[in-house]
């Protein structure tokens, strides 16, 4: 499925997010576009010159688009892949490129909350995440 001509990814909608804000363009409301998912979060990208695999930071996420940071820049419809985190290997194409951003269309619909689960099967918390807590002393 084409998710270029849906607008999945406007250039001026993908970088107006706060960390972990959910964005619901309404820059133009004659498209409906899928909410984005602000995060932050490493993922492993190639395109189609085939020179190497590099590491990005993904900004924001939907079900059908992704903004990463990418300091070259690719011309549009440049053939992509993405290895995120929770979801694996996903293909799609860049819809626009400016300053050390890109946004890419995906050629398929993904779940963009299963790129949010806890990778970790841990039972309990590690004891470097818990808060710690300072006790008075107890009197006699």
């Amino acid at each position: 499925m084409d998710m270029r001509n849906q607008g999945s990814l406007g250039a001026e909608g993908a970088a107006g997010a706060g960390a972990g804000e959910s964005v619901e363009d309404s820059a133009d409301p004659g498209q409906n576009r899928p909410v984005r998912d602000s995060l932050l979060m490493i993922a492993r990208f190639s395109y189609a010159d085939g020179a190497g695999v590099y590491e990005v930071r993904v900004r924001n996420l939907s079900e059908g688009g992704l903004m990463i940071e990418f300091d070259r820049p690719l011309a549009v419809d440049t053939p992509v892949t993405v290895d995120l985190r929770g979801i694996g290997e996903v293909t799609g194409r860049v819809a626009w490129c400016t300053q050390g951003r890109l946004g890419i269309a995906l050629d398929e619909t993904i779940d963009p909350m299963k790129a949010r689960k806890s990778v970790g099967q841990g039972q309990t918390t590690p004891t470097f995440a818990k808060p710690i807590v300072f006790r008075e002393p107890r009197s006699r």
